[in-house]
């Protein structure tokens, strides 16, 4: 790819990437999956879910710069607190606003 900018796979961690493999080689079937993982379906299909909302922050996000991307994807991790990642966000907006005003 010519694009050095991430694509949606790439922002997935080595786990959700290896969920989304045995996810495609049970021909998507959640059922398999689970039984796979030794979990239960609401377990698996909740994962599944996670993995759905950080594609499309992912999509939302494509044109936000890097560090905004990945405090969002941090916050869908469950590595971050959500009112974490937004007083980041905030306080990194506030502070590129104050460096490109002082310019």
């Amino acid at each position: 790819m010519a694009n050095d900018e991430p694509t949606w796979y790439d922002a997935l961690g080595e786990a959700d990437q290896q969920f989304l493999k045995r996810f495609l080689l049970t021909s998507g079937s959640l059922k398999d999956l689970a039984a796979e993982y030794g979990i239960s379906y609401p377990t698996i299909r909740a994962r599944l879910d996670r993995v759905i909302e950080k594609v499309k922050a992912f999509d939302a996000s494509t044109n936000d710069d890097p560090f905004e991307r990945a405090v969002r994807m941090m916050v869908l991790d469950q590595k971050m607190a959500p009112e974490t990642g937004r007083d980041v966000l905030k306080a990194y907006k506030a502070a590129k606003k104050s460096t490109v005003s002082a310019r």
